[in-house]
């Protein structure tokens, strides 16, 4: 919705807009474009009426904006069908959709076009830290855009991907998510379906090469040409690592042509994401060699595993990991990235299917590679969540309160440990008063 309002604002709008805990940077990020924001969804906000509302997923009926929303008859849309719609236009639109690992295949791929000279407009669900923002116009031919799955508004149950009708599509993987909108994987798959069948036969399909579930999507019809990327053999695009540090990366093109680049990424699912980059910035005109070569330039993306403090020795990231495949991978690129470091592992469960407990077999063992993990569990979380954690034994604590959980996690910190929170939330601003709390223990030592 952000990226939605900066979009709108670009295009000559007053815009405002309301969201529920609204952040600090968000809200001066909005602030510096004109965007007025109003926090919680009351109906004062509609003082004066505005022209049209856009909706995004959350607020529905019963919501007193929406209530006052429809009460006056006024003009509304969904935020998807509106994007759709005015800032699209007529651009080659290449959409990276999938359950992981489109944010950062998104950033890249709209780095890789910027720095070939395209100017390609996007809208994504993070910042690129290349470009300060998630979304922004462009004067190319090329949008990029991050595909959600999540339904569209309350009045419009399809994905939002499906507004969107890209000639280039990405699909990263399929996993079963939004346990609170779909009652299954194939419901899911649906959905998935749908969008392959948005994609023009004079397009192209770029696919995880690796995922069953997407090959079974496939399965269910394909018009369009499919080339599929991954990280072994038999894929048309392949990525490799050239060190065993991993900090130099290959890509082979389907002509057999090979080139290599240093990136400030790690761990195979994000080389996974650059493959798919570079093949997606080559359907669209960038050379292959600069393609690949861009990579290392990027500097990644805001809360994708990012580094918010540095405490004498200890360091605080910030991650967005919410499902078990995710979390893993999260743990996995930092034990990589820095290894033979103590990582402790801090996480709110915000998504409905992991609060659900669609997740609970697998999320110990995606834990596992953390020495200890802090776990906010309110009491909605329910007792089936708990129990899935113990596995993890006297390693887990969990709180149902933030300001607990840090003054637990904070005294058994040490020198050279690698914290790491994860939620698609605030954490309750955990995360900051650990900071604020480590420094204050470190100037009274």
């Amino acid at each position: 919705m952000r990226g939605v309002a900066e979009l709108a604002r670009a295009a000559g709008h007053r815009v405002t807009g309301s969201d529920q805990n609204v952040g600090s940077d968000e809200r001066k990020q909005l602030a510096d474009l004109g965007v007025d924001v109003h926090s919680g969804y009351d109906a004062e906000q509609f003082f004066p009426e505005p022209d049209c509302v856009l909706v995004g997923r959350t607020p529905g009926r019963g919501v007193p904006a929406v209530e006052a929303m429809l009460d006056k008859g006024l003009r509304y849309e969904s935020a998807a069908g509106w994007f759709a719609r005015h800032a699209l236009g007529d651009q080659h639109v290449i959409a990276v959709a999938g359950t992981h690992g489109k944010t950062t295949t998104a950033s890249l791929l709209a780095w890789i076009l910027d720095a070939h000279g395209q100017d390609p407009g996007f809208l994504i669900g993070g910042v690129p830290v290349n470009f300060g923002t998630g979304a922004r116009t462009g004067a190319g031919r090329c949008f990029v855009i991050e595909a959600d799955e999540a339904e569209t508004a309350f009045f419009d149950a399809r994905a939002q991907f499906l507004h969107y009708r890209p000639q280039t599509l990405v699909l990263t993987n399929l996993e079963f998510e939004h346990a609170d909108v779909y009652a299954d994987l194939d419901a899911l798959r649906q959905q998935f379906h749908g969008l392959v069948r948005t994609v023009p036969g004079a397009g192209l399909l770029v696919m995880n090469g690796g995922d069953r579930e997407l090959a079974s999507t496939l399965g269910m019809g394909c018009w369009t040409r499919v080339e599929r990327f991954g990280i072994r053999p038999g894929n048309d695009w392949l990525g490799e690592f050239v060190d065993g540090a991993q900090r130099h990366v290959s890509v082979k093109a389907p002509d057999g042509a090979l080139a290599d680049t240093r990136w400030t990424l790690a761990g195979s699912h994000n080389l996974e994401n650059v493959t798919a980059a570079v093949a997606a910035a080559v359907h669209v005109g960038v050379p292959f060699d600069r393609a690949v070569a861009a990579v290392s330039g990027f500097l990644g993306v805001k809360r994708r595993l990012e580094r918010t403090a540095t405490v004498g020795d200890i360091a605080v990231y910030d991650d967005l990991a919410q499902h078990p495949t995710a979390i893993r991978r999260t743990l996995e690129g930092l034990k990589r990235a820095e290894p033979g470091r103590r990582i402790v592992a801090a996480l709110e469960p915000r998504s409905a299917t992991l609060r659900l407990g669609h997740h609970n077999a697998a999320l110990a063992d995606s834990l596992s590679l953390a020495e200890s993990v802090y776990v906010y569990a309110p009491a909605d979380v329910g007792d089936g969540f708990r129990g899935a954690l113990a596995p993890l034994g006297a390693r887990c604590v969990l709180e149902s309160d933030y300001d607990a959980l840090v003054s637990r996690m904070a005294p058994a910190l040490a020198a050279g440990d690698l914290v790491v929170f994860m939620s698609d939330g605030r954490f309750g601003d955990a995360r900051q008063t650990l900071t604020a709390l480590l420094r204050r223990l470190k100037s009274e030592r």
